[in-house]
């Protein structure tokens, strides 16, 4: 067979040109050193920052440190297999997260895969987001004004939350703060009926960092007993897990939110808790050589923190109206929040709730510490009708406190003084609430404006609770369409207290009778 020149050159010429488009850049290093999840690297000379790095067996690591004459990169699974002298890979692709609605429902780690046995998430190429996010600028947000409602009667009246703040839980252990995220997550479900699709669905995300993994499996068996599993994402990084994918956890929780506020949805992103997160960071920069600072963290701890928590926001119109609020946890050791990493938190949060240890043992469940705790959206970020109802019930509540205070001391009391007690010990009992039992808005409006409007003063202390459950039963079989109105309109009117107050009479004597 003879071949012509031209035709020889024609088919190397396609050859290579295949060749070319199969072959995949990449640089090469060599494993310097190897051990506690880190590893150093010689010899990647364009590797980024952040970069994914293939070290073969399996593993991969992100590169964190860009030095002179090596690379220091953190591991994300076990280093076993790793030994001085092995090849690394750069990737090209900065470490990043899959992201949509697909996630809901699912149990997912640091890096998006399914930790929960029920299959693969299947996702495609545009569904992947760099963990790391530019952070919104301020044309491109709107001032927080739409009212995130958590179902829990002491927040939505005193620290009410908005759609796109950040609003801090703090408090010692075993005080109650994920069963209030749980809360604020069931109470999600009345915004799009429980269905992910439906364009006003607010969707939930919770990171665990450095939880017991029984302790993740109980929130994901909660949701999905009241019904809130199918709207929500679960990042799980248990105290088990490397300590690098424990602080990256964060971020890819923040990138899945970030999508779906990108595409004008509403995401509530809670980060359980933020204290473990900067352990783990001190834990992965202190192995890696940066110099410690206060406590032993690394000087730009703050910064983990910050850059987390300012890709939360309420995107401008002209960027599709969607927000991202942020719950960030930070738990405290005896009540102390002037430590390093609760005031840094602080600091950058749009507020805090302050759970306290002697008022959940005292049985004021939820545990609100109203004295310290802060919304700095406020007023903005509720309803008119509640704005209305609960504006001055912080100060009655803080009148109450000393006026309790000063009580003890068993001295004669005047009648405006006893009047004021027997007010504040039942707004106190109104504002307690069992778990996982979300009350929506205007029911909250309704049994508020009868505590605060003096209504429930004759009632025994002992029977407030009754009564509280048994009024909002006889509204909602009764006077629906009052709830109705509430509900639509969000006003207080003259017409709407008129009624309140005839309902709250009627039921009252049938009470008391």
């Amino acid at each position: 067979m003879d071949l012509k020149p031209s035709e020889v050159a024609t088919v190397l010429k396609a050859e290579i040109e295949g060749f070319q488009g199969r072959m995949q850049k990449s640089s090469v290093g060599t494993v310097l050193m190897v051990g506690d999840g880190v590893a150093r690297v010689h010899g990647l000379d364009d590797c980024m920052m952040n970069e994914l790095l293939d070290f073969g067996h399996g593993v991969f690591g992100v590169a964190l440190n860009l030095e002179e004459d090596n690379v220091g990169a953190v591991l994300l699974g076990s280093d076993a297999a790793i030994k001085e002298g092995d090849t690394v890979r750069t990737t090209g692709r900065i470490i990043s997260v899959p992201t949509g609605l697909q996630l809901c429902g699912r149990v997912v780690d640091a890096l998006g895969r399914a930790v929960d046995g029920k299959g693969e998430i299947k996702v495609g190429p545009n569904d992947l987001r760099p963990i790391e996010g530019r952070s919104p600028t301020v044309p491109e947000r709107q001032p927080v004004k739409e009212p995130l409602q958590t179902g829990i009667k002491s927040i939505d009246s005193m620290i009410p939350i908005g759609r796109g703040q950040r609003e801090l839980i703090i408090g010692d252990r075993q005080t109650g703060k994920t069963a209030l995220i749980i809360d604020t997550f069931i109470n999600q479900k009345s915004t799009g009926g429980g269905d992910p699709n439906h364009p006003k669905q607010v969707i939930c995300i919770y990171v665990a960092v450095g939880q017991k993994q029984s302790t993740v499996k109980a929130v994901v068996d909660k949701l999905e007993k009241y019904g809130a599993l199918p709207y929500s994402i679960v990042v799980s990084a248990p105290a088990s897990a490397e300590a690098s994918m424990q602080f990256l956890a964060c971020y890819a929780g923040a990138s899945m939110g970030e999508r779906l506020r990108d595409e004008g949805r509403h995401v509530v992103v809670a980060y359980d808790d933020l204290y473990k997160q900067a352990l783990a960071y001190r834990q992965v920069m202190l192995l890696l050589r940066r110099p410690p600072g206060r406590e032993a963290f690394p000087g730009d701890v703050f910064n983990l923190h910050s850059r987390l928590l300012e890709r939360a926001a309420k995107l401008s119109d002209k960027r599709g109206g969607g927000s991202l609020t942020a719950l960030p946890v930070v738990e405290t050791q005896e009540g102390d929040v002037s430590a390093y990493i609760p005031t840094n938190v602080i600091s950058i949060t749009d507020g805090q709730i302050f759970l306290e240890s002697s008022l959940f043992n005292a049985g004021q469940r939820p545990a609100v510490n109203a004295g310290i705790s802060v919304s700095r959206v406020g007023g903005n970020a509720q309803i008119p009708a509640m704005k209305k109802i609960a504006g001055g019930l912080r100060i009655q509540l803080a009148q109450f406190r000393e006026l309790a205070a000063f009580a003890q001391f068993g001295s004669d009391l005047d009648k405006a003084t006893q009047q004021a007690l027997t007010r504040g010990q039942r707004m106190t009992e109104l504002l307690k609430q069992p778990e996982f039992g979300p009350v929506p808005v205007e029911e909250q409006v309704v049994i508020l404006y009868a505590g605060s409007s003096g209504a429930l003063d004759s009632i025994p202390l002992g029977r407030v609770a009754e009564f509280e459950k048994k009024y909002l039963a006889f509204v909602r079989s009764t006077h629906a369409d009052l709830l109705e109105t509430l509900r639509k309109e969000r006003k207080w009117t003259e017409p709407v207290q008129k009624r309140c107050d005839e309902i709250c009479a009627k039921f009252k004597a049938e009470f008391t009778s």
